[in-house]
């Protein structure tokens, strides 16, 4: 088994502010295998009979453990998820609660109560770029191209029937469980699209034509797909300017292999590990303690900004993502602080050992490492997110 520290660590501070913790994230990357890993705990597989047996009287259930821990994994496969968690937070406030699913809590019409005051939420990334020489990837250019599912990153090649058959898996358990879409080739057919097009601009009619979609269903399917964390939507960031970029968004999908399978690479030319960097890094923002807003910048003169991160009273982090830290434009950081001066500026780029200090453009910005842009965001971050 591999452990995992940082989310473990996450975990246990999650258990500090409430009893509950929902651990969600894509299917297979590692919520069993991190919730079996947590020590002194009773687990339960609530994908059979006889979990559901075990709680059917919840409060005899929560009064015989022994344990610091219950871990109910799967636990929206019971009649009522949400009314166990409740008596357990209720009953045994002493007790640590760790449930996990493969989409928001709320999702499912099983969950009628959001647990308010009772929990936490972690949301488990693929494999961060710090982690993966645990899972045995040194290179960064393999783990881009492999992915960040452990069992992929384990095999350590390509897998094209692995990539298929999760997909297959998402949509039976995932969203025909939760979400009952009829039209499974037409749901397939918009995630790989998205995956292909994975860091782009998204525009809705073209994505519904070239699917086959009304744009209603189109809409309530991307909707099912950010709910069980299959892609990532990013608003642009603007002041309402003329000359930026105002509604339209970028969408990302989950998971660097993925994307690679959708475009059909077997290997990475430098021009593709650039593009999938910049998930890697999007992954980092995403598995902070408590998730920042994270946006993007363009303008009409095709000038970009890849993530934005707003603080309010018009201060604002700029962060580029480079293969090579010394490939950035000036020209789009100098456009950007001329609307938006106030803030820090960030290149990210994956073989930056110790983070140094430059000037573009005229600008002072600090060139990092993916792992040390995380340690920078955590450290200002005092209380887990909710």
């Amino acid at each position: 088994m591999i452990i995992r520290p940082l989310w473990e660590a996450r975990l246990d501070r999650a258990w500090q502010s409430a009893s509950v913790v929902w651990l969600t994230g894509v299917r297979r990357t590692g919520k069993t295998t991190l919730a079996r890993a947590v020590p002194d705990s009773t687990y339960l597989n609530c994908d059979l009979p006889s979990a559901a047996a075990r709680v059917a009287d919840p409060e005899s259930f929560f009064a015989s453990l022994d344990t610091k821990t219950v871990v109910l994994d799967e636990v929206h496969q019971l009649p009522d998820p949400s009314r166990l968690l409740k008596i357990g937070a209720d009953c045994r406030p002493d007790l640590r609660i760790l449930a996990t699913g493969s989409s928001t809590l709320a999702a499912t019409r099983k969950f009628r109560d959001s647990l308010t005051g009772r929990k936490r939420t972690v949301v488990l990334t693929p494999v961060l770029t710090e982690e993966a020489a645990d899972f045995g990837v040194v290179r960064v250019e393999d783990r881009l191209l492999l992915g960040g599912l452990p069992q992929a990153l384990l095999a350590g090649r390509v897998d094209d029937e692995f990539y298929r058959e999760w997909l297959d898996s998402y949509y039976a358990r995932d969203v025909q469980e939760l979400f009952r879409v009829g039209k499974r080739s037409a749901f397939l057919a918009l995630l790989e699209t998205v995956l292909r097009q994975s860091g782009g601009l998204a525009e809705h009619t073209g994505l519904a034509r070239a699917c086959g979609l009304s744009r209603p269903t189109l809409l309530a399917y991307l909707d099912a797909m950010q709910i069980t964390h299959t892609i990532h939507v990013l608003r642009p960031f603007h002041a309402g300017g003329r000359r930026e970029l105002l509604a339209q968004p970028k969408i990302y999908g989950f998971d660097t292999g993925f994307v690679a399978h959708a475009r059909g690479w077997n290997d990475l030319r430098s021009e593709d590990c650039g593009r999938l960097w910049e998930h890697l890094v999007l992954d980092t923002l995403l598995s902070l303690p408590r998730r920042p807003e994270i946006r993007f910048w363009r303008d009409r003169s095709q000038r970009e900004i890849d993530f934005v991160v707003p603080h309010g009273r018009g201060v604002c982090d700029a962060i580029e993502c480079k293969w090579n830290p010394r490939a950035v434009d000036g020209r789009s950081l100098s456009a950007f602080r001329e609307l938006h001066p106030a803030g820090d500026n960030f290149v990210v780029s994956p073989y930056v050992a110790e983070p140094y200090r430059t000037t573009i453009a005229g600008f002072d910005v600090t060139v990092v490492g993916a792992k040390t842009l995380r340690e920078h965001y955590q450290s200002a971050q005092q209380e887990p997110q909710s």
